[in-house]
């Protein structure tokens, strides 16, 4: 699987750069090094935030903020650490496909983000910050490099042709985008299928019943 040095020369290459960098936190010394580990992890939480990827959301029950000031709701919660995007908050017997309840996301006076809601016990269905790039999809690798490299061809490339450079990316991009969500979304329909079809055959006595009232075979 590609690390993120691997992506940052992806997205060099899409520049026609090329040198290859070797490290970027803490960068090998090198400019284009020290551009991608400055725009590396922008363009990665950027593309997290765009869509609730399978390898990225998760649900956690949330925990309470004591001493938040209630108005009009009656419970307040923390988000999580490694929130990138808040997808659902759920009654903690929510079945997977159930619709969110209502919620309103402010900040405390330190900049801590609450979660305010009239469920009690919520679970939250969010998008987690994933920085192990074995977890990425394939799709989610080249999305990234495109994105990445539309933020590299101003510092790197520099002046007008920069600026063309990083909306042609861009263009390249939305298309890579719009391919990982495909494939992605087709993956989680054959979880749930197959999650589906696991609950129908214990709800039944699984295959063992089935050949046992089907008798047995001559």
């Amino acid at each position: 699987m590609a690390g993120d040095v691997d992506i940052c020369n992806l997205a060099l290459s899409h520049l026609g750069e090329e040198a290859e960098v070797v490290a970027i936190a803490p960068p090998d010394g090198t400019s284009q090094a020290a551009q991608c580990g400055r725009f590396y992890p922008i363009a990665r939480n950027a593309l997290l935030e765009m869509h609730p990827w399978t390898f990225a959301t998760t649900r956690v029950a949330l925990a309470v903020v004591d001493g938040a000031e209630l108005t009009e709701w009656a419970f307040a919660y923390a988000v999580p650490v490694k929130c990138v995007k808040v997808l659902q908050v759920l009654r903690p017997d929510a079945l997977e496909d159930s619709r969110g309840e209502d919620y309103i996301i402010e900040s405390a006076e330190d900049g801590t983000k609450i979660i305010f809601t009239n469920v009690e016990s919520a679970t939250l269905r969010y998008v987690r910050l994933v920085e192990d790039t074995t977890k990425f999809t394939p799709g989610f690798t080249n999305a990234l490099g495109r994105l990445l490299a539309s933020y590299l061809a101003g510092p790197i490339i520099k002046g007008t042709t920069g600026v063309q450079v990083a909306q042609a990316q861009l263009k390249v991009f939305a298309i890579e985008l719009a391919n990982a969500k495909v494939q992605d979304s087709n993956a989680e329909q054959r979880s749930n299928y197959r999650d589906r079809r696991s609950s129908t055959e214990i709800a039944r006595g699984g295959p063992w019943c089935d050949w046992w009232r089907s008798g047995p075979r001559s």
